[in-house]
């Protein structure tokens, strides 16, 4: 019975997958039509934009019919194009002075990688007095004896303490202890 209810499962579970697959595939091109309808109405706007600003900026061409106002037309014309071309030459020299800029420093980082690679580092024992010499140099003496900094502190040994370590043979502890006489012994001693 268990047999047939797994079996049954499978197929509910594989449409549940298809149906969120689906679902995934029709999510993703929904959110296409609309990055693809963004798209278009920000290139009529660009379009919009362009118009609006060469209309702005460059009045329709009104051709004079005189030959004087021929030549104003063009001087005016010439003295524009010197102020773009001015303008022009400006950017460029503001492009070229950060481009040489950012190929300095690329110059750099690549010197400062070469220069400075990183050495596998290997163990070393040291004590700390030859670690601070190392640091230090030569001329400074340094003594790190750890111990002499330490406080001394002397111990009054107890007699107690004193019988447990010393036990002596361990046969003849046991030995005396053994039978009735020893646990009586054993309790005298503690008490």
């Amino acid at each position: 019975m268990s047999m047939s209810r797994k079996h049954n499962l499978k197929p509910a579970m594989d449409k549940q997958i298809d149906r969120l697959l689906i679902d995934k595939y029709f999510l993703q091109s929904l959110m296409l039509q609309v990055a693809k309808e963004l798209l278009d109405a920000e290139e009529v706007e660009k379009v919009n934009e362009r118009k609006r600003y060469m209309q702005e900026h460059c009045p329709p061409l009104s051709l004079p019919h005189s030959k004087e106002e021929l030549q104003v037309l063009c001087k005016e014309l010439n003295e524009k194009i010197n102020v773009i071309d001015e303008e022009r030459y400006n950017l460029e020299y503001k492009v070229k002075l950060v481009v040489d800029e950012v190929k300095d420093m690329n110059i750099k980082i690549v010197d400062l990688k070469g220069k400075f690679k990183k050495p596998p580092l290997k163990k070393v024992r040291m004590s700390a007095d030859a670690m601070l010499q190392a640091l230090l140099g030569s001329k400074h003496k340094v003594n790190m004896d750890l111990r002499a900094n330490l406080k001394q502190v002397k111990k009054e040994v107890k007699e107690e303490d004193k019988e447990l370590r010393d036990v002596g043979d361990w046969r003849k502890s046991i030995e005396d202890k053994a039978g009735m006489g020893g646990r009586k012994k054993m309790f005298e001693a503690e008490s």
